[in-house]
């Protein structure tokens, strides 16, 4: 399968960007932010080869994919 366009919603986005920041805050650096942020990046590239990596969820349109505490909800369309 060819490698997919991967979006991210404006949600998404500010999502990560309040949990990088939120570890920032609490750690008082950003290397832990750093490493999850490269995490994170390296499933969205697996998913990006691979689109049904992840699990279903109840919604059939969506799937998941666990990384480490957190899951990245994302969905496959044909365009």
């Amino acid at each position: 399968m060819a490698r997919i366009k991967v979006e991210w919603t404006a949600e998404a986005k500010q999502d990560l960007k309040d949990i990088l920041q939120f570890y920032i805050s609490r750690n008082g650096n950003s290397l832990y932010s750093k490493k999850l942020n490269s995490k994170i990046n390296r499933s969205i590239h697996l998913l990006a080869k691979n689109p049904l990596l992840g699990i279903r969820t109840d919604d059939s349109d969506i799937r998941a994919l666990i990384t480490g505490d957190y899951q990245i909800l994302y969905e496959v369309l044909k365009n």
